[in-house]
């Protein structure tokens, strides 16, 4: 019983491993597009809060877009 148990966490960690590097060269593929981007005249910044943005409900979205106009007014920006 132990022995199945040392082979299945060892495998876990194995697969948990071959993740984490997938994860990196996916990460370094990310990086290299915002640095192709910027190359060519392109706010990486800017393109971040934009995937950032995308990702978000369009629900959650205008709930957001409303709290920070309420906090820019308040603030006098803009």
């Amino acid at each position: 019983m132990a022995e199945t148990t040392d082979d299945r966490l060892r495998l876990l960690i194995e697969r948990v491993e071959r993740l984490e590097e997938e994860k990196k060269g996916i990460s370094d593929d990310i990086r290299d597009v915002y640095n192709e981007a910027k190359a060519v005249g392109y706010d990486a910044k800017i393109m971040r809060q934009i995937v950032r943005l995308r990702k978000m409900k369009p629900d959650d979205r205008r709930e957001m877009d409303m709290i920070l106009d309420t906090y820019k007014a308040a603030l006098g920006i803009e």
